[in-house]
């Protein structure tokens, strides 16, 4: 699940546009069908029930569109892009208003290395990791 969300992602960074096409279609096509097949066969293969899986589908497409959406409107994720805008930002925030943005921005967005696609595995891991622990509950 960890391979086929970062592949995923990686395509959907290659392709903004698929997205939203991708789960609306009502009628997909094999590929399609055998990758839900494929992915919900891991989660069973794991040993989580029916409903588990369900719920761990839902949850990991949800945030990786979600994710992969945000990523390709936002106006920069990283690099010098992100950081000139993070400080032309800065630079107009009312500080006294918005104390926590501007410690946010000034001491986490603005430092050297800050890359918003870095989020991601940390997101997906701890979903993961809810759901290694929702599946080795006692219910």
């Amino acid at each position: 699940i960890l391979i086929r969300s970062r592949s995923m992602r990686q395509v959907l960074a290659r392709h903004p546009w698929a997205s939203p096409l991708m789960e609306s279609r009502t009628t997909p096509g094999i590929a399609t069908l055998r990758h839900h097949d494929a992915v919900l066969g891991c989660f069973r293969r794991a040993g989580f029930s029916l409903e588990l899986t369900a719920h761990a589908y839902a949850t990991i497409d949800a945030f990786l569109y979600g994710f992969a959406l945000q990523e390709a409107t936002l106006p920069a994720t990283g690099g010098e892009e992100l950081a000139d805008l993070a400080s032309s930002m800065a630079d107009q925030m009312p500080t006294d208003l918005l104390p926590h943005l501007a410690e946010f921005t000034a001491e986490h967005v603005l430092q050297p290395g800050y890359d918003f696609g870095r989020e991601f595995d940390f997101g997906l891991e701890l979903i993961l990791d809810g759901l290694d622990a929702a599946a080795n509950s006692p219910t």
